[in-house]
């Protein structure tokens, strides 16, 4: 049974982070917040509706997507100001990544709505904790474009960045994609990652060409995320390399100082 809602206030907006794969993934606080809101606002109505299923949750169901998001978003809006709550949710993941929840986000923020997030699975995340690539700065651009030259011209823009670079690519395309990546960015060390945290979890590692070689035009299923290594500038390499032997020199020379140490104590 839901809370009656109360005129007298604004809800809450919840931005409520779903499995991208696992079911297990979903955290407490999720599940307990789907119960008790009002509204579910969802990308994929079928989905999200498996899920509630699943979990025996009977909140009422409303879509919100691409096509759509002009619309429904001031009905859900209303909803807010009458004071009910409502949780957005998108297909999978985190909303507001990659798809129109964001915009949501900054018509509720223009009309003082209160947004609570449920963090939770996260592809972006996910994949990067399992690439293997340097963590500390990245950049995520999304799904790339359909077209070839838009696509081309991305890469360009990106190829002297030294973060770290996420992407979400078809698997439709993604044979198009390995050849871009190596005409523009240069044979750099690459993950894939495919179906992440389902039964049929792939992650693949190597350089691009590597991958090309290993996928050999075979026919993949399920969204593909991308973790490509930045550029490293040669200059920058040398330098790392002659910090590493002069650290390895220093070490050398404390251990021969010890014994020395040791006999002026016994002296």
């Amino acid at each position: 049974m839901h809370p009656p809602s109360d005129p007298r206030r604004i809800g809450t907006l919840y931005i409520v982070s779903t499995p991208i794969g696992n079911l297990e993934d979903i955290t407490l606080r999720a599940l307990r917040v789907l119960r008790e809101v009002r509204l579910i606002a969802a990308e994929d109505t079928r989905r999200t509706g498996l899920l509630l299923k699943h979990f025996d949750i009977h909140a009422p169901l409303t879509s919100y997507f691409e096509g759509n998001e002009m619309r429904k978003r001031e009905t859900i809006l209303a909803r807010l100001k009458e004071g009910q709550d409502v949780a957005l949710v998108s297909d999978a993941g985190t909303p507001g990544i990659s798809d129109p929840g964001f915009r949501l986000m900054k018509r509720a923020i223009e009309e003082d709505v209160q947004i609570v997030p449920i963090p939770g699975p996260s592809a972006v995340v996910t994949a990067l904790s399992v690439a293997g690539l340097p963590t500390d700065a990245f950049l995520f651009k999304g799904f790339l474009p359909h077209r070839s030259k838009r696509r081309r011209d991305l890469l360009a823009e990106v190829k002297d960045f030294r973060e770290t670079l996420i992407v979400y690519e078809s698997p439709h395309r993604i044979t198009e994609t390995l050849q871009d990546l190596l005409e523009i960015l240069g044979d750099r060390e690459i993950v894939l990652t495919r179906e992440l945290t389902k039964i049929h979890e792939e992650v693949l590692r190597g350089k691009v060409s590597d991958l090309q070689h290993r996928l050999g035009g075979r026919p993949l299923k399920g969204e593909i995320t991308l973790v490509i290594s930045g550029r490293i500038r040669r200059k920058e390499s040398e330098h790392n390399i002659q910090e590493v032997e002069r650290e390895a020199i220093e070490g050398e020379d404390g251990l021969e100082e010890e014994p020395d140490r040791d006999k002026e104590a016994e002296g």
